[in-house]
């Protein structure tokens, strides 16, 4: 029976390798470091006294240093067991709890298919690596020559470029044997019945291959040339062989590179970095373990995928405010997932620089240098929650129940109670006497009005040491962000945004006109600009697009107030609401901004109510009613408070995080 690359992956997955070897080994207890997966044993393969055989869940391999022997979970039971390969295949879907395929003809014809698919796209990428060499082509050399990308680095990751013609790669394709049908399945045009002919979906782009694990390419993303371009990147739809929350950029090139910088026992550094262009410029300088997300924020999956390659991924955004903001939603990201030898650390670039200018003119050392201050999850869990004035007990009151709050997320029963200890001994170094704090480079005192001063000496290391070895205070550039800061950068930002990309993209009321025509604005002017701009949908009919929109919103007056919030959504870098961004972009940051908007809205009519009710017993005198209700409101407060802190909005693309310069990526 033949099995799927996925199945096999599913239950390699699901088992640890060591969990496999186990019962046929004694692990070396000195040699085996059990919580980072890396385990030492004699060699079953051949006799010998002293440990050679070694391996690591995180690869899911064995090797042995003595005879050479090397594998998998599979090749173990079938080379040591004598099993054939059906059988190990059954033994290790017993242990995962996965039933077995049935055999099935459809599935073995859509792995056919799949298999076909690849072949495709493999002949996409060197018609677009052709084209790049042509004279069609030229701009697109001479922007990656302004990149300062060399001929071999655009070689390495394969680049190209995709003609102005709405269907010279359908073409080319056609002309190859290729039917439609596949060319439609790969994503590699625009199609569906409302379009009489299907035509080209990346034109006048440069194109990045994006590869699967397999080093197979499943998808490309595309850097438009023109500055008129809708989206300044654009990626390949969901295929069969494409979903873009399981993918990496560079994956497993950096996983190699991973491997060699650790060596045998000692996992390697990857790094998280925001787009395919800060790849390329960190390998090109020698940083050959940097990853990406395909232009939106980090989701689990892909957070999984980084801890297959190393216990402790660097997670790299920019220092101001919104990579900021999109660092607080990665640490809340991880905070539950975390585990004995599994966490995240943050490492923080200088406002307004990408990975890509830091070594274009001095090469890799200023950024080695950002990775050498990478803060650990504690640090940037502290740092957002500690922030404000604290100069009340019933604030300070609130920091602690927040903390409690937060930490209680993490499933690990053990490092749950070590952060727990952590954030206790950081609350009362934070609201100790002034006396008893110390003082000096390094340190930080109590200010004025409850607010901590803290310095960054000693790389942000300095400040007040727990016994678990972390420090209460942060660096310079984290005390200067907005993510200490903590409001939003305008109080009205998360209303500006859902009208705004209505604005721009009106065509999301035709998918959903009595949810978004029921929007409740606090803003006064906003509540008399949507029921305007609602009036004007109606008049242009046919007519409406965003250009028509904003003339007639103009025409009443509004030009100023769509100026002002256009100029809001770019300070705050959330491209999705601008009219730079993609459809679907827009559309998926739409979403997300109402459902935060209903939940706030939510929560504040619940204050309020709450509110009221405490004012009646009051009057009453009803203490019985009183304390119950007192609760439920500092719960509630307890919960916008947190909202607040986390600026939710701009979290990232689907949750807003990405930054103007780029719809669908973060490059520029």
């Amino acid at each position: 029976m033949r099995f799927s690359p996925s199945f096999l992956d599913e239950i390699r997955d699901r088992v640890p390798i060591s969990q496999v070897i186990a019962r046929r080994v004694a692990w070396d207890r000195k040699k085996t470091n059990v919580s980072r997966g890396d385990y030492w044993a004699c060699c079953p393969f051949h006799g010998e006294k002293s440990p050679s055989f070694h391996c690591e869940d995180r690869k899911g391999r064995y090797h042995c240093f003595g005879c050479g022997v090397t594998g998998d979970h599979f090749r173990f039971l079938t080379d040591l067991e004598g099993l054939s390969f059906p059988e190990a295949v059954q033994q290790i879907a017993d242990m995962a709890g996965v039933p077995m395929p049935l055999p099935d003809a459809q599935a073995e014809k859509r792995e056919k298919e799949r298999a076909t698919l690849i072949d495709v796209m493999e002949m996409a990428t060197g018609f677009f690596q052709e084209q790049l060499q042509t004279a069609a082509g030229a701009k697109a050399r001479a922007y990656l020559r302004e990149r300062g990308l060399t001929g071999r680095t655009i070689e390495t990751f394969r680049l190209g470029y995709a003609p102005e013609s709405r269907s010279a790669l359908k073409n080319f394709l056609a002309g190859k044997g290729v039917g439609k049908e596949e060319i439609e399945a790969c994503g590699l045009v625009v199609h569906g019945p409302d379009i009489p002919v299907s035509y080209d979906r990346f034109r006048d782009r440069i194109m990045f291959p994006i590869l699967s694990s397999r080093e197979k390419v499943i998808a490309f993303g595309g850097r438009a040339l023109s500055p008129d371009a809708q989206a300044k990147y654009l990626n390949s739809n969901e295929t069969e062989l494409f979903h873009k929350g399981n993918v990496l950029y560079n994956f497993t090139r950096a996983r190699r590179a991973a491997q060699a910088i650790g060596g045998r026992s000692e996992p390697g550094t990857v790094i998280a970095v925001e787009g395919y262009m800060d790849v390329i410029a960190l390998a090109q300088a020698g940083v050959e373990n940097a990853v990406a997300p395909l232009g939106t924020a980090l989701t689990e999956n892909q957070l999984e995928l980084l801890w297959k390659m190393t216990p402790e991924p660097v997670l790299c955004f920019d220092g101001d405010g919104a990579g900021l903001r999109a660092a607080a939603r990665a640490a809340d990201l991880a905070l539950p997932h975390i585990k004995p030898g599994r966490t995240v650390r943050f490492a923080l670039l200088p406002d307004g620089k990408d990975p890509d200018d830091l070594v274009k003119h001095e090469g890799r050392a200023p950024f080695d240098r950002v990775l050498a201050e990478a803060k650990p999850l504690a640090d940037m869990i502290w740092a957002r929650e500690a922030s404000g004035s604290y100069d009340t007990p019933e604030k300070r009151a609130e920091l602690e129940a927040r903390l409690k709050q937060i930490v209680a997320v993490i499933a690990d029963e053990n490092v749950r109670r070590h952060y727990q200890q952590d954030m206790r001994e950081r609350l009362n170094a934070f609201f100790a006497p002034a006396r008893q704090q110390p003082r000096g480079e390094g340190g930080f005192q109590r200010g004025g009005g409850g607010r901590g001063n803290f310095r960054g000496g000693n790389g942000g290391r300095g400040g007040p040491a727990s016994p678990s070895g972390m420090t209460g205070a942060i660096s310079d550039r984290l005390t200067r962000s907005a993510l200490v800061k903590g409001a939003y950068e305008s109080p009205g930002l998360r209303e500006s945004v859902l009208a705004l990309t209505v604005v721009n993209h009106p065509g999301l009321m035709q998918e959903a006109y009595d949810e978004i025509a029921g929007i409740e604005y606090e803003n006064r002017e906003l509540s008399r600009f949507w029921s305007s701009l609602l009036s004007a949908s109606a008049m242009l009919g046919a007519k409406l697009n965003g250009e028509t929109l904003r003339e007639a919103l103009t025409l009443e007056g509004f030009g100023a107030l769509i100026a002002a919030m256009e100029q809001q959504v770019r300070n705050a870098r959330l491209w999705t609401a601008t009219a730079d961004a993609a459809f679907e972009d827009a559309r998926e940051g739409y979403l997300q901004a109402h459902a935060l908007h209903k939940r706030a809205s939510g929560l504040r009519r619940q204050r309020q109510e709450l509110e009221r009710e405490i004012a009646e017993a009051t009057e009453a005198e009803d203490a019985e009613r009183l304390t119950p209700l007192y609760h439920a409101l500092q719960e509630v407060i307890l919960e916008i408070s947190r909202m607040e802190n986390q600026e939710a909005i701009i979290d990232g693309f689907g949750v807003l995080s990405g930054r103007i310069k780029g719809p669908a990526t973060s490059n520029s």
